[in-house]
């Protein structure tokens, strides 16, 4: 069963750091990109993702809301991507969902990620 599970969510202080992990299994975690998205409560949309890496770890993408503060990795042997946050601010505040997608365009909205994962709560607050 393909599934992918985030992890490593919680209360942080404002310029505090976070590392979330996303955990994935039942397919070639390889093939895929995968991004990294958030939800704010009370929203309907994710939006476009907070950091992006390719398959093999070559390449990533961050916006401009998130570059330099946060950082995308992966371990495909381990079958884990990982997502450092620094500098957590109170806007950082919302729900985290991992997701994979075929793409090669580390740009792309989450209309074209295939697979997501449940989500994890990070809350930036004093």
């Amino acid at each position: 069963q393909l599934q992918l599970v985030e992890s490593g969510g919680g209360l942080v202080q404002p310029g505090g750091s976070l590392r979330l992990s996303c955990s994935g299994s039942g397919f070639t975690l390889e093939d895929y990109a995968i991004g990294w998205f958030r939800q704010v409560q009370g929203t309907q949309e994710k939006g476009n993702s907070i950091a992006a890496i390719s398959g093999q770890g070559s390449r990533t993408y961050y916006p401009d809301s998130t570059r330099g503060r946060f950082t995308i990795s992966r371990s495909n042997d381990k079958r884990t991507v990982s997502l450092q946050m620094n500098n957590l601010k109170s806007e950082d505040t919302a729900v985290y969902y991992c997701a994979a997608s075929r793409t090669s365009n580390l740009r792309v909205g989450p209309e074209l990620y295939t697979f997501w994962g449940q989500g994890t709560q990070v809350t930036v607050s004093w």
